[in-house]
C-alpha cells in the first residue's frame, strides 16, 4: 500500500468517510463534522491517504501551513483493524515530507492522549495543553522540527 493524494470525487468522498468514522462518530458527531474550512478545493491544506487494493480508505491526514514556517498535521485517522502496521507512519512521514517542500521548519499537532506515544516515537515532543473536544477528549499540544 502506498500514500497517495486523493484527487477525484470519488475518492475523497472515501477519504472523508474514514475521517468520520474514526474521528467523530465514535463521538456520536454528525456526519459533515470531519471536514472544516480549510478541506476546501484550493485553501492551500494537503491531503494524505492509503487506499487498500480494494480502494477502501485505511489511513488519512492532512497538513496545513499555519505560518510560513509552521505546518500543522491535522485529522489524522487510521481504520481500527490496521493499526499497528505502519501506515500512520507513513501518513505523518508524508506530510512532513510535504510541509518541508513548501518551506515549513517544524510541524505541531493536537495529539490524542492515547496517541502521544505513537508521535513521540516519531519524534514529536509535548509543548503544551491540546484543546479538549466534545467534552472530554483531551489533547496535548506536540511538536517536531522538520
Amino acid at each position: 500500500m502506498e500514500v497517495t493524494t486523493p484527487r477525484t470525487p470519488d475518492e475523497f468522498a472515501r477519504y472523508f468517510e474514514l475521517r468520520w468514522q474514526v474521528l467523530r462518530d465514535p463521538f456520536g458527531q454528525p456526519r459533515g463534522s470531519e471536514r472544516d474550512e480549510l478541506d476546501a478545493e484550493g485553501s492551500g491544506t494537503e491531503h494524505a491517504v492509503i487506499f487498500t487494493d480494494s480502494g477502501e480508505a485505511v489511513a488519512a491526514g492532512r497538513i496545513q501551513l499555519n505560518t510560513p514556517a509552521e505546518a500543522q498535521v491535522r485529522y489524522m485517522a487510521v481504520a481500527e483493524s490496521q493499526r499497528g502496521l505502519g501506515l500512520g507512519r507513513l501518513i505523518v512521514r508524508r506530510l512532513e515530507e510535504i510541509a518541508r517542500g513548501r518551506g515549513a521548519t517544524y510541524a505541531v499537532l493536537n495529539a490524542r492522549d492515547e496517541a502521544v506515544g505513537f508521535y513521540r516515537s516519531l519524534g514529536y515532543e509535548v509543548v503544551g495543553v491540546g484543546p479538549t473536544i466534545f467534552g472530554s477528549v483531551t489533547h496535548s499540544r506536540m511538536q517536531r522540527t522538520l
